[in-house]
């Protein structure tokens, strides 16, 4: 991997955005997908995506910009996928079909998504794996406490690479690192992973308190549990040595609850201050992973039989119909 240079970028949201900032720091040219052509016009023209983050200023002189995806997967050796995990199987649908590209078992793959992919049910790791055939030990995620309004304004922010291979994940860092993005690496990519999807779901689940008007007191309460809850998914479903308390899991998990930034600590606010989870979404104008990851999480519990009552609590009130006020009610008589 080392003499791999061409880097690939998929994805024009926020996080995207964001992303492409981190990389130009790094690299002498970003090949970059944007599906939308006025938004890729308007980058190429001014160096800002008109949609997410205006205040991210991007070196045009850098910035290879495509609205083929196979063209920009073509034309790198590392290709780093931030497409939203609802949206991301139609994308590849859209730009191959049922066709796999008969170069890509030869790239590295790099997964910022932080999501399940819905129409699987799937960590983002295992779909790409299963629908490009990629061997495992080309495939890494990039996740951990940072938020793309933050890497905008250039403060002081934590991400992890995580690779079956280490070595890998070591080669890969130096492309986000910058004097403001700190990068760790891990071999952990299963557990990672799930902690990216779980934290949003439990983020809900906070936003639902606070827009419920509980307290700093109650909402320490839940995240505490939900740290513990997550624990003891990650380690069933996947069981390596693993610091539960260190950045990728609990840092993750600590600022998405917690932080005005949070889109999906936003989504359960909105939730219990009586909007209706259509509303809520719609009047969002932005993706909340924590709605198909709730989902996900359930539909993969069902396998696993780990008791999860603040992410079972969470998907009840999202997919059910269930009484926010009574869910919180319920879970406030368990917490410990």
């Amino acid at each position: 991997m080392s003499e791999l240079k061409r880097i690939g970028l998929l994805g024009s949201g926020s996080w995207a955005t964001a992303l492409a900032k981190m990389l130009c720091e790094n690299v002498e040219s970003l090949n970059w997908w944007v599906r939308n052509a006025d938004t890729l016009q308007h980058i190429e023209k001014f160096g800002s995506n008109p949609k997410y983050i205006q205040s991210i200023q991007l070196p045009t002189d850098k910035l290879k910009l495509s609205s083929s995806m196979r063209e920009v997967i073509s034309a790198s050796d590392i290709v780093i996928v931030a497409i939203p995990s609802m949206y991301i199987d139609d994308a590849f649908d859209e730009a191959f079909g049922d066709e796999v590209p008969v170069d890509m078992h030869n790239k590295h793959l790099f997964s910022a998504i932080k999501g399940m992919i819905p129409k699987y049910n799937s960590i983002p790791a295992r779909y790409l794996h299963k629908r490009f055939d990629i061997p495992y030990d080309r495939i890494g995620i990039i996740c951990g406490p940072c938020h793309a309004e933050e890497v905008a304004r250039e403060r002081l922010s934590y991400l992890t690479v995580a690779c079956p291979e280490t070595d890998n994940a070591a080669l890969f860092a130096p492309l986000l690192r910058t004097r403001y993005i700190n990068v760790s690496t891990s071999d952990d990519v299963f557990g990672a992973e799930l902690a990216a999807v779980l934290k949003n779901v439990y983020a809900i689940g906070a936003g639902l308190a606070r827009g419920l008007d509980y307290g700093d007191n109650f909402i320490s309460v839940l995240i505490s549990n939900a740290a513990i809850e997550m624990k003891r998914f990650i380690d069933t479903a996947h069981d390596i040595d693993r610091d539960i308390k260190s950045s990728p899991y609990l840092g993750d998990l600590l600022v998405t609850a917690y932080s005005i930034n949070s889109r999906n600590r936003t989504l359960g606010m909105m939730v219990g201050q009586g909007y209706t989870v259509k509303a809520a979404v719609i009047e969002m104008k932005m993706v909340a992973e924590g709605m198909t990851g709730s989902k996900g999480i359930y539909e993969m519990n069902k396998r696993l039989n780990v008791n999860m009552p603040i992410a079972e609590s969470v998907y009840r009130v999202l997919h059910e119909r269930m009484s926010p006020i009574l869910e919180m009610r319920l879970l406030s008589d368990i917490l410990k």
